[in-house]
């Protein structure tokens, strides 16, 4: 009986030629951030294993542990399907550019069916060669800009990586922290409302009468704009009751 095929979960990333460990380590944090620990390193210019990345790595040391090392870029994305090149300048060479969150999104796609998918990252002095690009099938090009398109490595891992978990709809783009509370219900909205409008009947706020209609229902369709949860409306009952008593004071 044969072993089952690994599916792969995501993207290998791959560090080709890096100058500096601290950058390496770098990319192993971006990378863990956004679940990914899949590093393949290419002929790492300090060589391998590097003390600055792994005190750089800071809590991410499982990815460079288990980091891939390869001696050139053939070897390092032999096993790989579809292979993206990440650049920020112009390329004289015929291939499909994607930004990076098309890319992640194909990347998505491709490792769901069981592909091997590869990111490639330049040197941090000049980026990936022609020699490298030609080598990948596509081409992830950042929107930066055009007077300072260079991205230290660790930044490029980050943004791609971020792209990545977007392409998994892991992302929550809006959420509110309640802090303990809930959201008011209507019935308490309107005994707010309530409390408001008789003490300011009281104190003669509707006037002149021909507009008391008038003020009541703006003040009512505020109530109904404001998203207040139960420990607000709890607050601007109590702030109220405590004006009615300072009042009271100062009246006796």
């Amino acid at each position: 009986m044969s072993d089952p095929v690994e599916i792969p979960r995501a993207p290998a990333f791959v560090l080709v030629r890096p100058q500096m460990g601290e950058n390496i380590g770098a990319a192993a944090r971006a990378m863990l951030n956004f679940g990914l620990d899949h590093m393949r390193i290419v002929a790492p210019r300090d060589g391998w294993p590097n003390p600055a990345a792994v005190a750089m790595a800071s809590g991410a040391g499982r990815v460079l542990d288990t980091a891939r090392l390869s001696d050139d870029l053939a070897a390092g994305i032999g096993d790989c399907a579809f292979v993206f090149a990440t650049t920020a300048r112009s390329r004289d060479l015929t291939k499909p550019v994607y930004s990076p969150e098309a890319a992640m999104k194909l990347a998505a796609e491709k490792t769901a069916q069981g592909q091997r998918v590869a990111v490639l990252f330049g040197p941090e002095r000049a980026g990936l060669e022609n020699d490298d690009i030609a080598k990948a099938n596509a081409i992830i090009s950042v929107p930066v800009n055009p007077e300072f398109p260079s991205l230290n490595l660790a930044q490029c891992v980050l943004l791609t990586g971020y792209e990545w978990m977007r392409a998994h709809g892991d992302v929550t783009h809006a959420v509110t922290e309640m802090a303990g509370t809930d959201w008011a219900e209507g019935i308490e909205i309107e005994h707010l409302a309530q409390h408001y409008e008789d003490r300011l009947s009281d104190a003669g706020f509707f006037f002149p009468q021909h507009k008391a209609q008038s003020m009541r229902t703006n003040l009512r369709n505020m109530w109904s704009r404001m998203p207040l949860t139960r420990a607000d409306v709890q607050m601007l009952h109590g702030m109220l009751r405590q004006i009615i008593r300072g009042r009271d004071r100062d009246n006796q």
